[in-house]
């Protein structure tokens, strides 16, 4: 079977999030799909398969980390969709099944990929003891999101404190279901962009992922409120970065990015 690894929210090879993505037939045991995505050891490997026409998705869509299975997430998606449009055996829209609901990824007439997204909810909560001292940093808010995400949004001073960051990941790893987001505006949003994050994930065997999608269902409201604007760019990353153009529809966040294929080979396992 063929195996390729695809660069997420970046228009051009070796930056933005790379992502393994399998198409398959169906879905072999989870002992299997786990081995092979951490084989790959990439933050995710997504596989997909065809479901019967008629039906409310087309592929039903699963995401593994090298250690274990995820709920949501948006850069493997997009690798996925920009696959599945490539190779020729979809055009236009896919939708796709996953643990988080049905999830659209539409192909775009200037290449790019737009996916529609269930919006996450956040909610005002205390710093957890300890979070300013595994970061290193100042903490002006910190906002809770929705199941599927399970992530800490946390907001720094400014871009600079979110650049310069160098986390105790070993002490980050206990403070959230999944991760810790952190963001802040961007100090000069004339450079393309209107606010920073990065994403760091050591309770699911991710130390940094560099461009988080699912994180950015949580940075649009959270930034469109502060702007009063619906339509943004956020940029992530930090040794390697990728841009995120989201835009707020209520319940359901729009993520758009490129992708590009670097890798493809045969899976032999």
């Amino acid at each position: 079977m063929r195996i390729r690894i695809v660069d997420a929210f970046t228009d051009r090879p070796f930056a933005g999030n790379p992502a393994g993505v399998l198409l398959l037939d169906s879905f072999p045991d989870d002992h299997w799909l786990q081995k092979v995505a951490a084989e790959v050891n990439l933050s995710e490997t997504a596989f997909a398969h065809p479901l019967p026409a008629g039906g409310e998705a087309d592929w039903a869509l699963r995401w593994f980390t090298p250690t274990t299975e995820v709920d949501m997430c948006g850069h493997a998606t997009l690798a996925t969709a920009h696959v599945i449009n490539t190779v020729g055996k979809a055009a236009g829209t896919v939708r796709f099944a996953a643990r988080c609901g049905i999830l659209g990824a539409t192909a775009e007439a200037d290449g790019t990929i737009t996916m529609d997204f269930p919006t996450s909810e956040l909610k005002p909560v205390a710093a957890p003891a300890g979070l300013v001292e595994a970061l290193g940093a100042e903490v002006v808010s910190v906002h809770d999101t929705s199941a599927h995400i399970g992530d800490l949004v946390v907001e720094l001073t400014d871009e600079a404190a979110v650049r310069g960051l160098t986390p105790d990941h070993a002490a980050l790893k206990d403070l959230s279901d999944r991760g810790i987001i952190v963001t802040a505006a961007a100090e000069q949003p004339g450079r393309g962009y209107d606010f920073v994050s990065r994403g760091f994930f050591p309770g699911v065997g991710i130390d940094e992922d560099p461009v988080t999608g699912s994180a950015h269902t949580a940075l649009a409201p959270f930034w469109s409120a502060r702007f009063g604007r619906e339509e943004l760019t956020g940029l992530q990353g930090g040794a390697r970065t990728g841009m995120v153009r989201t835009r707020l529809r209520g319940d359901r966040t729009l993520l758009n990015g490129h992708a590009v294929t670097v890798i493809e080979g045969e899976l032999r396992a």
